[in-house]
């Protein structure tokens, strides 16, 4: 059995994937690759066509890496809490929420306000 038959399920299953793409202009044209898998990059002339490209180079390389049994990458899907933590001087500190009492907002409020723009 033709090997793109035996193992379609598997090539279909990684092709369902949301990948992300990335495309980025360069001084000749465009690059664009796959970011959870090294190695699965292509240069074009358009973003269109860095799309349309990525997409045969992405089949081209889980074909590959299923042939010969190399384990492919699956997006994270990450889930995002909303909060982290920043450590900032004092100074910065001390700036900040004084700047937030002025506007009569919570610190943290308007360091969201801050960040956003």
């Amino acid at each position: 059995m033709p090997y793109h038959m035996k193992n379609q399920k598997d090539l279909d299953y990684y092709l369902s994937m949301p990948y992300t793409f990335q495309v980025r202009k360069t001084v000749s044209g465009y690059w664009a690759n796959i970011k959870e898998i090294d190695g699965c990059h292509t240069p074009a002339d358009s973003i269109e066509e860095a799309y349309r490209d990525l997409e045969k180079v992405l089949q081209m390389t889980i074909e590959t890496k299923l042939e010969f049994g190399y384990p492919i990458p699956e997006p994270v899907d990450q889930d995002y809490s909303g909060k982290f933590n920043v450590r900032v001087p004092k100074s910065l500190h001390k700036q900040l929420a004084l700047d937030a009492e002025a506007e009569g907002v919570s610190l943290n409020q308007y360091v969201v306000y801050k960040l956003s723009r």
